[in-house]
């Protein structure tokens, strides 16, 4: 059973950090990528940032510079950190890990996707003004 746990979510202003975390259990595809997204009230899933197996990252347009996706060498932890917030930030922040192998530069499109990842429970962050 694959299951993903995410915490380090909160409420922070903006300008502020936060670290998520993603948990990762029985999950084997190593070689396959992980990554976050988001999604806030009214608003289709984003993905955020993701991470493949050779290590090649790709960010949304909106967060480059500020948010940055790492993983442990074991891959039973993945982290976001995610420096000088901004209120269009807020949202609820889901960890990714895929069904299927892709590189970075195509695996951030589909990673919203139930189909093709298992997702966690998610965690919530909340930027105020």
């Amino acid at each position: 059973l694959v299951q993903l746990v995410e915490s380090g979510g909160g409420s922070v202003q903006a300008g502020g950090s936060l670290r998520l975390s993603c948990e990762v259990s029985g999950y084997t595809y190593i070689d396959y990528y992980m990554g976050w997204f988001r999604q806030a009230p009214g608003k289709e899933r984003e993905g955020v940032a993701v991470i493949d197996s050779d290590g090649r990252r790709r960010y949304v347009d909106s967060v480059k510079g500020r948010f940055t996706i790492s993983q442990d060498n074991a891959k039973n932890n993945l982290y976001l950190q995610m420096n000088n917030l901004k209120p269009e930030d807020t949202a609820m922040y889901y960890c990714a890990a895929g069904r299927i192998r892709l590189p970075a530069l195509q695996a951030l499109d589909v990673m919203t996707s139930a189909e093709t990842n298992y997702w966690g429970q998610g965690t919530q962050v909340t930027v105020s003004s």
